[in-house]
């Protein structure tokens, strides 16, 4: 699914990631970049909060909020240059930042050409259930 994303991304686009850990949100953020025909290998960047790859068809911006625990340590952090990316921003942990829905957080993003809000979900050990939906162009 992350590769048949990252074939049809456009410029602008942020995916918002959302589920537990172990629900594969990194993986699915390793098939976006297969789609994107980004050489090198994807790492979580929990440590670092942000990891840029570039070298494929659009440069990817992936963010992991994991270790932030408020909308205003991740403002404090400066991210925001992400919402409106030259590329493609994907976000674990995005309900961090936006509450459980784009918008419904009082620190809610500003307009963002293209979100797709995902919501991951563990069935089992062999199993996800994911469901996402499109916001803006």
């Amino acid at each position: 699914m992350g590769e048949a994303w990252g074939r049809t991304a456009q410029r602008g686009m942020v995916i918002g990631l959302c589920g537990d850990l172990g629900a594969g949100k990194t993986q699915l953020v390793k098939g976006l970049a297969r789609g994107l025909e980004i050489p090198e290998p994807v790492h979580s960047p929990t440590f670092a909060l942000v990891n840029v790859y570039s070298g494929g068809r659009l440069p990817l911006f992936h963010l992991d909020l994991y270790r932030l625990e408020s909308a205003e340590q991740i403002i404090g952090a400066g991210l925001e240059e992400y919402l409106n990316p030259e590329g493609v921003s994907v976000i674990e942990w995005a309900d961090r930042w936006f509450g459980p829905r784009p918008g419904s957080h009082e620190f809610a993003p500003p307009a963002m050409r293209a979100l797709r809000w995902v919501q991951m979900e563990v069935v089992s050990e062999s199993e996800r259930r994911i469901c996402y939906e499109d916001f803006g162009h």
